[in-house]
């Protein structure tokens, strides 16, 4: 029996498409907990918000962290989320922008 393909909420994928604006940072957990390296890289590098961090737990396993100017979530929350945070409001408006631009 064929395998149904698991419908994409638009709403998830407007929220990816929006924090592919944000900065970017790529860092490895080491002995700690992924969380935890990435709130200690955030105080040693001074990193302001927003901003999307990839926390390399293993070599098969990445997590993906949103900070933002109320803490750290999960990068899934905020792409389900996104119109909850101010500082994506006008990345959101950047990407209508560019969306349109490209019509």
């Amino acid at each position: 029996m064929a395998r149904r393909r698991k419908r994409k909420s638009r709403r998830r994928l407007e929220g990816r498409r929006i924090l592919e604006l944000v900065p970017q940072y790529s860092i490895e957990s080491g002995e700690e907990k992924p969380v935890t390296a990435a709130r200690k890289f955030i105080q040693a590098e001074g990193i302001a918000p927003p901003a999307l961090l990839l926390v390399k737990r293993n070599e098969h396993t990445t997590d993906r962290y949103f900070w933002a100017e109320k803490g750290l979530f999960g990068a899934q929350y905020v792409e389900e989320n996104h119109f909850l945070f101010p500082s994506l409001r006008f990345m959101e408006e950047d990407a209508e922008l560019s969306v349109a631009s490209k019509r």
